[in-house]
């Protein structure tokens, strides 16, 4: 609950001090921030469960989230656009389809993030941690080199590239025989994931008023975490049955489905943009 009204916090506190016009931009940074964290935090987790056991571990988290709060806390304040706010239920349906491409592609991640070092494990390899590090590094550097791609491109199209690369990455860790194909699939998989949620993002929250937006994003950020709650269970019972590497190849799938969702969605914005 707490990391998720602050990730969706500080996402509209970024798009209200600038303006809507950079939301991609906004979203972007905050991914940046939250998987460059990812990115160091894996390996310095793994150190300090070393040296000082889960505690030490807990401990760095609390002193990073006291810092990260008495950070928010010197920031000023942003107006908030008054209005008609359109009913809960008509914002889901606007920005639903956006949602599951989102929970869909969402998977990926999952698969990555929980199951990695159990796949690692099973193959009797060492350097799981450094795989999270790559994906995250993947993630940070298809951002900071590629964000700009979205206002230039659209979120759509940005999004059907990116599950492409998400994709290949996912199939990779899948028929990996070697740390270092699992590797580069994982950093392909968190290159490609990483555009996903701004790109789309973008789109959601346009299709509601202003006031409405918070709302619009809110619910559209709940379809991620919802897709990473649903792969942990469904994922668990896979590798009872099939393996572990099964994940990899299901979950390429779904994303499969995210790029089909995303395509519907492409060719519908076509459509009426051809016809004005």
């Amino acid at each position: 609950v707490g990391e998720s009204f602050g990730s969706t916090g500080t996402t509209l506190w970024g798009i209200g001090a600038v303006g809507p016009m950079h939301t991609a931009r906004v979203i972007s940074w905050n991914g940046v921030a939250t998987y460059g964290a990812m990115a160091v935090g894996a390996p310095l987790g793994v150190m300090l469960n070393h040296g000082f056991g889960l505690p030490g571990v807990a401990v760095l988290i609390v002193v990073a989230v006291v810092i990260a709060a008495l950070v928010a806390c010197r920031k000023a304040a942003i107006s908030v656009t008054a209005g008609k706010r359109i009913a809960f239920r008509s914002v889901i349906g606007r920005i639903g389809l956006y949602g599951l491409g989102l929970g869909f592609g969402t998977i990926g991640f999952g698969v990555i993030a929980t199951f990695i070092t159990l796949y690692y494990a099973d193959k009797g390899w060492s350097g799981a941690a450094f795989t999270l590090t790559l994906f995250s590094l993947g993630f940070v550097g298809a951002r900071l080199v590629f964000g700009n791609m979205i206002n230039r491109f659209g979120g759509l199209l940005v999004s059907l590239v990116s599950f492409v690369v998400e994709i290949a990455g996912l199939l990779m860790i899948w028929l990996g025989t070697d740390p270092v194909t699992v590797q580069l699939g994982a950093f392909l998989t968190g290159s490609g994931f990483s555009l996903i949620f701004p790109a789309l993002g973008v789109e959601a929250v346009k299709q509601v008023p202003p006031q409405n937006q918070g709302t619009a994003l809110g619910l559209y950020s709940a379809f991620l975490d919802l897709g990473l709650g649903i792969t942990g269970p469904v994922a668990g019972l896979m590798i009872a049955h099939l393996g572990t590497p099964s994940i990899y190849l299901a979950a390429a799938f779904m994303v499969v489905i995210a790029w089909l969702l995303t395509l519907k969605l492409w060719l519908q914005t076509s459509r009426q943009t051809s016809s004005r």
